[in-house]
Parts: structure tokens; sequence; C-alpha cells
């Protein structure tokens, strides 16, 4: 297929994740630290889009992928214990706070922005009371804020999105147990956990051993006995769960709180007062949790690039990490004959966001498949994409594509 964009197709020259001996997949959950992170600049993002579309007809220039989260203190105790410092959530970067004699109050949508979410997501933090907030959001450099000024915006950074499909079995499973065990039902069943879960997946052939960390809240357990009990359940649940799946692995080990000591008490336990360790041991920062599929997968292609928060018009940190992985997604389901398939896409600042320096496909196909004949739908839909990025990013702008 001839294109005027550089998109090469080659064999990836590996076995897909799922058939390899070892895999390891971790997640961060909604109340992780990390996640909390990303999840509220992603939504002070969206709401700037969606305020500065308002205000001023187009998006300006902004990006809120700084952010820190800085852990309070408290004091944990069986039937309810007592904070005694607020977390705080400091907002870095730039956004543009003035347009053609329009203000736009960034610092207080910004803070609207993060009360919403927490108030949505977290049951037992009450944002007025247990966060504080810092706005150190700045107006942007001049160079990069003229981007958005410019008939074809460019990339603001050379850079590297990647993305693959289809997730294994594995990712699927640490994926999908992570959603259920902070899904409303699993909550209304289990009041005592808290949001904050992470879950490490670890596959030695077909054997998958699931490592979980939850934090439980302390109001709702009486005693250590009582946390030993309620934790069991937990674990009965999910392995019904997962025996209802008809996985195809030949065992699956959960083990949760793996810390836990029963012969040390209350110190042995694992309790917060607001179900997340951000009250008082774990910061958070953006960029350090799930990737834009919302794991992170050793051994896949992955960028660092962190997505949340980043503006969806130029800067393509973000745009190409997600769009990497829609690609990868559409190849795989509409491509016959295709196994694993991973997306690269490079940019160079300033260059047209259709025209990536690179737009790499590395493939793996079926046994009676060759690379040589699927290449020409491959670059196809590569090249569709790339041609309707600006469809794309108006949908990434309206938070179609969820990144944590």
């Amino acid at each position: 297929m001839n294109t005027l964009r550089n998109i090469t197709v080659e064999a990836a020259g590996t076995t897909p994740a799922g058939m390899r001996q070892i895999e390891l997949i971790e997640r961060k959950g909604t109340g992780h630290p990390d996640t909390i992170c990303d999840s509220i600049m992603e939504s002070v993002c969206l709401r700037l889009c969606r305020e500065y579309i308002e205000r001023t007809g187009q998006i300006l220039h902004h990006n809120i992928d700084k952010g820190l989260l800085v852990a309070g203190r408290t004091v944990v105790k069986p039937g309810g214990g007592r904070v005694l410092e607020p977390m705080k959530i400091i907002f870095g970067d730039r956004a543009t706070t003035n347009f053609r004699g329009v203000h736009i109050p960034v610092g207080e949508i910004a803070e609207e922005a993060a009360k919403n979410w927490l108030k949505k997501h977290l049951r037992f933090v009450d944002p007025d009371i247990h966060v504080r907030f810092q706005n150190e959001i700045k107006p942007g450099s001049a160079e990069l804020t003229d981007l958005f000024e410019r008939s074809v915006i460019g990339a603001n950074d050379t850079s590297v999105g990647a993305g693959y499909a289809p997730l294994s079995n594995a990712e699927k499973v640490v994926l999908e147990i992570e959603r259920y065990l902070n899904s409303p039902g699993f909550k209304q069943a289990f009041p005592e956990t808290g949001e904050d879960i992470k879950i490490m997946g670890y596959r030695n052939r077909n054997h998958l051993t699931l490592t979980i960390a939850m934090a439980f809240v302390d109001r709702f357990i009486t005693s250590p006995a009582h946390y030993f009990e309620r934790k069991a359940a937990v674990l009965d649940a999910v392995q019904h769960v997962l025996a209802a799946k008809s996985l195809p692995f030949s065992e699956i080990t959960v083990e949760l709180n793996t810390l836990d000591d029963p012969t040390r008490g209350e110190g042995g336990i694992y309790l917060t007062v607001l179900g997340t360790s951000a009250e008082g041991a774990d910061g958070g920062e953006v960029g350090r949790g799930n990737r834009v599929n919302g794991l992170i997968a050793f051994e896949r292609p992955l960028t660092l690039e962190a997505a949340a928060g980043k503006n969806p018009v130029s800067h393509v940190g973000k745009i190409y990490s997600v769009l990497a992985s829609e690609i990868a997604r559409r190849i795989y389901h509409e491509v016959a004959g295709i196994e694993d398939v991973s997306i690269l896409l490079c940019s160079q600042i300033g260059k047209p966001l259709d025209r990536p320096l690179a737009a790499s496909a590395r493939i793996i196909t079926g046994c009676d498949v060759t690379v040589e004949a699927v290449t020409d739908e491959v670059t196809a839909i590569i090249d569709t994409e790339l041609a309707n990025i600006t469809t794309f990013t108006d949908r990434l702008a309206h938070g179609e594509f969820p990144i944590c």
C-alpha cells in the first residue's frame, strides 16, 4: 500500500506474552495514591477543556501532569481512628489563565474538579476536611502556547507512544479483579474494604498467583480476630468469582495483605481510617501508576510518558499513547490471522500530529499467515487512524478514553 506516512510493519520475532513461561502484571486500583493523582489531574484536564471551550470557543494550552499527593497523618484503631493531618494535593505545571481579555480561573477550576472526583470515588474522604489543595499552575511558555495559534497544530514534544493488543488472559484477570473489588456491589457487600488496592499478577506457565494489597477501613473492624474473619470472606469472594470465569489456568493462588501477622495484634493488620494509604503512609505522583490501558505489564512495550493531565490537542505523550493502544486493538480485531500486535508512534516536536516520524507495527501472526499477507491491511488501518487524528483528539478531550 502506498502512503505518504512513514509506516512500517514487521514481524515481532518473539512469542506472545500469554504464551511465555513468565508474566508479571501490576494494577494500581482507584484509591492507590498514584492512581488518585493520575485520576484527579486527568479530571482537571477534562474540566479545563470544557471551560476553555465554553469561555473562548477553543481548547487553550495547558498541561496538568506534574501533580503530587503528599500523605497526611492518621491514627488507626479498630472501631474507628482519627485523621491528624490532612492529605495535600499539589497542582503543577502550566495552563492558560488569560486569553484575549477573558480570564480563566484555573486554580478554582482545578480544585473543584479534584473535589468532585474525590467525592465520587473515595467513599470516606471528605475533600473539605481531609484534603488541602495547593495551586502551583503557572502560565505556559510562549513557544508552546503559540502552537495552539497555528493553523496546523504540531506535536509539542519529540516522544513515543506505545500500545498493544490483545490483553493476555493473565492481564485480563488482574484488570477485572481490581475492578470487581472496587465495584459498587462489592463495596456494598464488604464496606470494610477500602479503595486502595494493588494487584500483582505472576504467571508461571499455567499457574497464576495474584498478590493483592487492600486497605481495610478501621471503623468496620472491631478487633484483629474480626479483621482476619473479614479478610477470609474477601478471599472466598475472589475465589468464587475466579472459579466462575472458567479461566485457562491449571491453578490460581490468591494472597491478600501478605504483610499481616496474627501474632502482632493490632500492629499486624492493614487498617486505614479513610480507605487509602494516602491518608498517612504513601504519597502519590502523576505517571507512576497504570499505563493508559489500566495496567503495568512488564516486558510489554510501554512509554514513561505520563498521559494523565496532558492536553489532548498537542501533547503527544498523551495522544500517541492512547492512539497506539486504539490502533493495536483495531488491528487485532479487524485483521485475520494476527495473534499479537504492538504499535509505536514517534513524534517530532512541531511536526503535524498526523505525520509521525515513525509509525511502527510489530506483529505476530498465526502459523498459516505471513506478515507480508497482512501488511497492506495493517498499514491502511494505521494510515486511516492518523488521517483522522483531529476527530480522535476531540474524543480524547471529551473523556471518551479512560487512561487510569
